[in-house]
């Protein structure tokens, strides 16, 4: 073996004299190459440049390991593969230390591979409960009859699953069946839903041109009031009938009620004409109004009662007055009726010969139960029954209440 020099040698590796490179190893000396064409010194700063890249790539993946910027499995195989060029590298320097900063990333992968496993069974546990929330909502839907909401909800929903991570296959294959029928029991529900309701609108499109032909047939009519309540009993029909298709029922409603209002139009036009002939009749009942206002209040009952007859029947031949005026003109009469009425009736009451004898029928039996009452106190007090005398008292004082009532209501027959 030749001697090294401070040149051609240095503590990882020397070159002999025929150029021949050597690396230090625990195990000894490993030849690594030859640089037969360059000085000893340019053949050794060869191969040590070759470490140094080595060892610059060593670094890197120790970075990116550390720094979890690789998967588990990426790192393995990237770890592998430096690995097995430092152990069989064609270069000068510690190779013992790259392998062993290699193998201090192992314990690093296995942590990231645990807490990656960890990570993977939470979203898991996340993606099955999110699953099973859509699924619980989509079959809650499938049962009710929000069909448009609920379609859009459904819509919604999909998109969800679709951006959720899959679980295992047996349990994501058994939500998406549950999520998949109860889409399709929901859709099949809403198609009946819309047919059935097709149907029923293409029935009141019938039942409703129907209307609207009656409706215009009548239209024309001057029969006011057998017309005005035929008009009604359309209208409660169309209501009935329900919707038909929104263009078709836009249209015949418009049709409707364009003949509606063309026969009250007339008709208001006609009672504007009535009201107008009516005004002068009113006129007149205001005037007897005035006549049967002074009768009140009522001194004399006889002579009120024959002015009223007389302003009564003058009233009737008055005849009709305008529609507007008939509740307050009708209401006043009426009233001077009711308080002649009244003062009749007060009078009446206070002569009926039955409703005075049963007073005084009254008064006798109460003045004999407050003798009887009476008698009875004082054989209590003879005896001594204090307990008895309060309550007798107390019974004679409520009899004598009712006997000065008794006998005020007796004064107005008198």
């Amino acid at each position: 073996m030749t001697t090294m020099s401070a040149v051609t040698s240095n503590e990882w590796g020397r070159v002999d004299d025929e150029r021949n490179v050597y690396v230090k190893t625990a195990d000894g000396e490993r030849w690594v190459g030859q640089y037969p064409d360059g000085t000893p010194e340019e053949a050794l700063a060869l191969f040590t440049d070759r470490f140094d890249q080595l060892a610059f790539e060593v670094d890197q993946l120790v970075l990116r390991v550390n720094a979890g910027k690789m998967s588990p499995d990426e790192a393995t195989e990237a770890l592998k593969t430096v690995k097995a060029k430092v152990t069989d590298a064609h270069a000068v320097g510690d190779l013992a230390g790259l392998a062993g900063k290699l193998d201090a990333l192992l314990p690093v992968i296995a942590t990231q591979r645990e807490a990656r496993k960890a990570e993977r069974a939470a979203k898991a546990a996340e993606a099955k409960e999110a699953k099973e929330r859509i699924v619980a909502e989509a079959e809650r839907l499938a049962q009710g009859n929000d069909w448009r909401g609920g379609a859009n909800r459904l819509r919604e929903l999909l998109e969800e699953w679709k951006v959720l991570p899959r679980i295992d296959r047996a349990g994501d294959e058994a939500l998406w069946k549950r999520f998949s029928t109860a889409r399709t029991a929901y859709t099949r529900r809403r198609k009946a839903h819309f047919a059935e309701l097709n149907e029923k609108r293409e029935g009141a499109r019938v039942i409703k041109e129907r209307l609207v032909a009656e409706a215009e047939a009548l239209s024309d009519s001057t029969e006011w009031g057998p017309t005005a309540g035929h008009y009604r009993d359309l209208m409660q029909r169309w209501k009935a009938a329900g919707p038909a298709p929104k263009d078709v029922d836009d249209a015949l409603w418009k049709r409707f009620r364009a003949a509606q209002d063309a026969f009250f139009g007339a008709r208001d036009s006609a009672n504007a004409a009535i009201d107008a002939e009516f005004a002068a009749n009113a006129e007149v009942k205001e005037a007897l109004l005035v006549e049967a206002e002074a009768l009140l209040p009522v001194t004399d009952l006889a002579a009120a009662k024959a002015a009223f007859r007389d302003i009564a029947d003058r009233w009737d031949a008055a005849g009709k007055v305008p529609r507007d005026r008939i509740r307050d003109l009708e209401a006043r009469i009426r009233r001077v009726e009711q308080a002649i009425k009244a003062v009749e009736d007060e009078q009446w009451r206070k002569s009926d010969p039955e409703k005075s004898a049963r007073a005084d029928d009254m008064i006798s039996k109460l003045e004999a139960a407050i003798a009887q009452v009476e008698k009875e106190i004082a054989e209590a007090k003879a005896k001594g029954e204090e307990k008895k005398v309060a309550s007798l008292e107390e019974n004679l004082e409520s009899r004598r209440q009712f006997l000065d009532m008794a006998r005020r209501a007796a004064e107005d027959f008198s």
